[in-house]
């Protein structure tokens, strides 16, 4: 009895300090200056977690380690499945062929180069080069929490791979507004650009609006058509890793495991292409993911310790700048030859 009290204590303490660091986040990212800088809550939250986790949750997680390694693993799932209702399929309609091109191109390429320059070049385990490679290629820290079950992801790598789509989301952010009297597209042309090649949904709003509505329209549609992409990323990446091991070499007799969340996720965007649900049950099921998304994160920063990350060094913010370049300069490439094809 005793120890199943002490189980549902810790259940319950972990969950209420996530849930409160998820709610600090929450109201951070709405105010004015975190959303010039195009800082969302799940950012906040996973900032505010590793500050704690630092400090103070040491102390308090013999009495809430089992709510935050739950809010971690099953929240964070639960999470992912319910950003399937931020999409629709009819998004496909308003870009056509050409963007769905753009994007399966500029993930491939993105998510390849990051696997071999990063093992090969920069030295990295293939799990870190796989997380950065994940969070830079498609939808920046959802896409890093989303690949970690799929990659079996220690916490202070997720961090790192979290870090890298911060910083080099953000730089994107300004930069690319500033670069696009030289770019010599159009308004819609550099709203795929940005969409197809910005790490996160809110920078990718950002960089947007700072040139046009118009702009931040089609910018925001490339770019959750590449959050749909991240279903069918998962489901791929989980049957190679589970034909291969970690060093590379065929396995033998290993069932290939299909993440649920990742097929869920598509169920979601199904039932939300299809309109079954009223316009407020899916707005109230969009808040409730936040919250989950936010949970999680704020309990993959306490889970995170900062010697881990020092660690790591600088190879993960090398690898993380050359596909940041990467996905200005190949990705505009890519845009360009693309539309003047299709």
């Amino acid at each position: 009895m005793t120890t199943l009290t002490s189980r549902s204590t810790q259940y319950a303490c972990g969950l209420a300090l996530v849930a409160a660091i998820a709610a600090v986040g929450i109201w951070g990212a709405g105010l004015r200056e975190m959303e010039q800088l195009g800082l969302s809550a799940l950012t906040l939250a996973i900032v505010i977690g590793i500050a704690l986790g630092n400090t103070v949750f040491p102390r308090i997680a013999p009495f809430s380690l089992e709510g935050v390694e739950f809010a971690k693993s099953r929240l964070l799932r639960l999470g992912v499945v319910l950003y399937g209702f931020r999409i629709t399929f009819q998004d496909i309609g308003h870009i056509g062929w050409a963007g769905i091109l753009i994007d399966v191109l500029i993930i491939c390429a993105t998510f390849t180069l990051a696997v071999q320059l990063g093992t090969r070049v920069f030295g990295l385990d293939r799990q870190s080069a796989m997380l950065i490679g994940a969070g830079s290629s498609i939808c920046g820290a959802a896409a890093v929490m989303a690949a970690e079950p799929v990659v079996r992801g220690q916490a202070h790598k997720v961090s790192v791979a979290v870090a890298t789509v911060v910083i080099f989301g953000t730089l994107g952010m300004f930069v690319y507004p500033l670069l696009y009297p030289y770019l010599h597209l159009s308004e819609t042309a550099y709203g795929l650009y940005a969409g197809s090649t910005i790490h996160e949904v809110a920078q990718v709003v950002v960089a947007g609006r700072a040139v046009s509505q118009h702009a931040a329209s089609y910018a925001v549609i490339e770019k959750m058509l590449r959050v749909m992409m991240l279903a069918p990323f998962l489901v791929i990446l989980g049957s190679r890793l589970d034909g291969q091991d970690y060093a590379g070499s065929a396995a033998t007799g290993r069932r290939i495991t299909i993440p649920w969340f990742a097929v869920f996720f598509i169920v979601a965007a199904g039932v939300n292409s299809l309109h079954l649900l009223p316009a407020g049950l899916v707005a109230a099921v969009l808040k409730v993911d936040t919250v989950l998304l936010a949970m999680a994160m704020a309990a993959l920063g306490l889970r995170t310790h900062v010697g881990a990350i020092r660690q790591a060094g600088v190879k993960p913010i090398l690898l993380a700048s050359v596909l940041f370049l990467f996905l200005m300069t190949g990705g505009y490439v890519i845009n360009r030859i693309v539309t003047a094809i299709i």
